[in-house]
């Protein structure tokens, strides 16, 4: 509970700003299919806690050095669901437990008095949406409640439910975190983030109002977006949230959109126009939370977090019509 309390606190006094992305920022270490454990785990980025750690080791220490409050476990897809497509499902509480030790312990040589250092553990959409029919929400539910119990014990600060585009989905994952606190008798703060795309709802439809009614009976707290699209393309949804939202507001996006120029992924994003957005976030809509999905770099992340040195939270008053 202590520190719940220093997380959720901390975002009364000033804005904390999370990491950026870990998968483009593995990308960028030219890591090889050995890194990986071979051809049938390429992609897996999970799998590297076991294979070469130090390629997550390295992208932690990038952020934190830069400043950031916040990295998040390397375990966006690391339900047993999603780990049985490389037929390792058996070990999805392993895996999550070695996620978050690792982070701690990367975090810990950062992390002061002063200025604490939080881990976030990652808990993504997965490959399966039940709304689509792939599974059900009791298959769901249970796998984001084991990785819910691998990731509280390897030591994480928070959860981070992030990336979501079904709203099933969504609800299964908060329900396999609450009743595991339930059955455990304790908690830790639990952020929910919807992804909207770029033709404004979430990709089985839902809208941004339709999604923080939905989520008003879960005890989250905070509710914000990430993902999706870059920064200009969530300003109204993020308006949204800060005007009708009754909780801190969190806003990561991606470096713009991604376009390939010679064989390579890159966004349009630079530090600098990604940065004023993220401003413009904070000082006009009093966002809380902010930081870096899809493209950021710690490049990114180094001005944001210089430039939120400057800013203090806007006061919100809040106030969700009940549904």
């Amino acid at each position: 509970m202590k520190n719940m309390n220093s997380f959720l606190n901390t975002l009364k006094e000033r804005i904390v700003v999370f990491d950026g992305a870990m998968g483009t920022n593995l990308q960028t270490q030219n890591l090889t299919l050995d890194d990986f454990g071979g051809l049938r785990f390429e992609g897996c980025n999970e799998h590297l806690l076991i294979t070469k750690p130090s390629a997550v080791e390295n992208v932690h220490a990038a952020f934190l050095e830069v400043g950031c409050d916040v990295v998040e476990t390397n375990s966006f897809n690391g339900t047993s669901v999603d780990y049985s497509e490389y037929e390792i499902g058996h070990l999805a509480y392993d895996m999550n437990v070695k996620a978050a030790r690792l982070a701690k312990r990367i975090a810990s040589d950062y992390s002061t008095a002063n200025r604490p250092r939080w881990v976030a553990g990652s808990m993504g959409p997965g490959r399966k949406l039940p709304t689509l029919g792939h599974i059900t929400f009791r298959e769901l539910k249970a796998a984001y409640h084991e990785q819910a119990r691998g990731l509280i014990d390897g030591g994480v600060d928070l959860l981070i439910v992030e990336t979501c585009q079904d709203l099933l989905q969504t609800k299964a994952a908060l329900s396999g975190i609450f009743d595991y606190f339930e059955q455990i008798k304790r908690r830790v703060p639990v952020i929910a983030q919807v992804t909207i795309e770029l033709f404004g709802t979430m990709l089985n439809g839902t809208e941004i109002s339709a999604a923080l009614t939905a989520l008003e009976p879960f005890p989250i707290d905070v509710i914000g977006m990430n993902c999706g699209t870059g920064p200009k393309h969530m300003t109204e949804s993020i308006r949204y949230l800060c005007e009708n939202a009754p909780l801190p507001v969190s806003v990561l996006p991606n470096a713009g959109l991604p376009e390939v120029k010679d064989g390579e992924q890159h966004y349009d994003e630079t530090p600098e126009s990604f940065t004023a957005q993220i401003v413009h976030f904070a000082k006009d809509f009093g966002v809380n939370i902010v930081g870096g999905c899809c493209g950021t770099t710690p490049a990114h992340l180094k001005m944001v977090v210089e430039a939120m040195q400057r800013v203090s939270p806007k006061q919100r008053d809040a106030k969700l019509v009940p549904s």
